[in-house]
């Protein structure tokens, strides 16, 4: 009997695995640690085969947790991390590394491209503000410093794309990252203007074939079933980009209900759903994206930060490396417990802190690759414990500021990600946005939304409604109401997080000057 889904989630820091039974149960999870390399100049790739052998050990040690896996499996759908460039030529093999969505080259050519006349009326059809981690930009970086490189390449990739095509053998995007890069989010489809603002008509040839995986689904090929252990034939899915599948895994669409919904993992993703194009708030300031979700007419507007849990993992690496240098060694599990105590101990708002620890810099709300991380207000008074406080205040600031670029903060957001076991993050986030927090018991939302797009292409369930109403809505934990009166702490605070991220603008241009002087 098929009655097993598998939902593939390749991160950037791990792949995963997961098979569900019919009713979105989660049997079991297979994963291996996903790795990455740094370069000179703000690089940051993959080796796209290492990728592909990585996720196929994955799916062999999942057979062994789960008895005829093979035989019982109905369908296989993958997500991946979203953005970054990976180039295959004619024979389908890997030209290069795969560049990744932390690859900061292309931020001078981002800046040049905003500054310009034209950038408005790409946004105004992709809904997407332009960033470094994009394809378009890497694309562009590519032909006026690789050209040799383009010259070979037939077939531009996102990471999950690859992982398709060696399931499959097929060339093709989802609708979610497609439109965001070169389309036009009201029709799910590519736009030639757009394509021909970034100059990149000579490259159209590269992208590839956008099918929804809700409707369409390609045979296991049988190259891919070696590699794998399971059967040829089984039907593949190409799922949305990864953020989308967990927005839709964790709770983001519940039929007539509209909540937003965080994601605090290695970046923030906060989103806002939308029903109707025409309801879709474009910025001023060109940022953010708009995605298509797999349901007619819905939209997750988002608006990322670059980093999020990595702030939390510095200022936590600093505890640990000081213990360290007096012979005391403390495991990350053991400094994690140890902060919703110091959170406690410390005041509210006693610094303020500017979460721009990615040396990426920042995408959301504002895009500025010198951004960087600070503390505001130090005195001598203020101890570690008012440090820890403040970075994850300043991570729930973050929060507002990118829900303030979208329109109204919604009365209810989805709280996702490892971080949102905080206690107190969430009580913090939910004061910060004066709204009510929710968290999902599902444990793997990306890898359930990739599967649950699965269980409707495949007929598993009529509708996506049909297929939230089991896999979602009964696993939805009761919502917390905000602190009102940590709520006017915060409200009191956020004005001048607004001010400093503002005013610093310049001092970051200067430094980075500096740095490269």
């Amino acid at each position: 009997m098929k009655d097993v889904l598998i939902g593939i989630d390749a991160g950037t820091s791990v792949i995963k695995s997961v098979a569900f039974d019919a009713a979105g149960r989660q049997i079991a999870m297979a994963a291996v640690p996903n790795r990455y390399e740094t370069l000179p100049g703000g690089g940051a790739e993959q080796d796209p085969a290492r990728t592909w052998t990585d996720t196929a050990e994955t799916l062999r040690q999942l057979a062994e947790k789960v008895p005829d896996l093979a035989g019982r499996t109905a369908s296989v759908a993958v997500t991946g991390q979203g953005d970054g460039t990976w180039l295959i030529d004619g024979e389908g093999e890997p030209v290069g590394n795969g560049w990744l969505w932390l690859d900061a080259r292309a931020a001078d050519i981002v800046e040049e491209m905003r500054a310009g006349t034209d950038d408005r009326a790409r946004f105004e059809s992709t809904g997407s503000g332009l960033a470094a981690c994009q394809q378009g930009p890497q694309l562009i970086w590519m032909k006026r410093h690789a050209p040799e490189t383009l010259a070979r390449a037939e077939t531009a990739f996102h990471c999950k794309d690859w992982l398709y095509f060696r399931l499959t053998g097929e060339r093709a995007c989802d609708p979610s990252e497609s439109t965001f890069t070169f389309g036009d989010f009201r029709t799910r489809a590519y736009n030639a203007e757009v394509v021909a603002a970034l100059g990149l008509e000579d490259l159209r040839r590269l992208l590839p074939e956008t099918v929804d995986g809700t409707r369409y689904h390609a045979p296991l090929s049988h190259e891919a079933a070696r590699a794998t252990g399971l059967h040829a034939g089984t039907p593949v899915v190409l799922g949305y980009v990864d953020v989308v599948c967990t927005a839709l895994g964790g709770g983001l669409y519940q039929g007539d209900v509209s909540p937003g919904c965080t994601v605090i993992g290695s970046t923030g993703m906060h989103m806002r759903l939308v029903r109707g194009a025409e309801n879709v708030h474009l910025n001023d300031d060109a940022t953010g994206y708009t995605m298509t979700m797999p349901i007619d007419g819905v939209y997750a507007q988002m608006q990322s930060n670059m980093a999020a849990t990595l702030n939390i993992d510095w200022v936590l690496g600093l505890a640990e490396s000081i213990l360290a240098t007096q012979g005391i060694e403390r495991t990350r599990a053991q400094m994690i417990a140890l902060v919703d105590a110091w959170i406690e101990e410390a005041r509210p708002a006693a610094l303020l802190y500017q979460p721009y620890v990615s040396e990426a810099g920042e995408r959301g709300p504002f895009v500025d690759a010198n951004a960087r991380a600070g503390f505001l207000g130090i005195s001598s008074r203020h101890s570690y414990a008012d440090m820890v406080r403040s970075v994850f205040e300043g991570l729930a600031f973050a929060s507002r500021d990118c829900y303030g670029a979208m329109g109204p903060v919604p009365g209810e957001v989805m709280l996702l990600g490892g971080a949102a076991r905080s206690a107190a993050l969430r009580r913090i986030l939910a004061a910060v946005l004066g709204a009510r927090v929710r968290t999902s018991q599902r444990e793997e939302a990306g890898a359930a939304g990739a599967a649950m797009i699965a269980a409707v292409s495949v007929g598993a369930y009529p509708s996506m409604d049909a297929c939230v109403g089991e896999w979602v809505t009964p696993l939805l934990n009761p919502a917390e109401a905000p602190d009102a009166a940590l709520s006017s702490i915060y409200e009191r605070a956020f004005p001048a997080y607004e001010q400093a991220r503002r005013a610093l603008r310049p001092v970051w241009r200067t430094m980075a000057a500096s740095r490269e002087g």
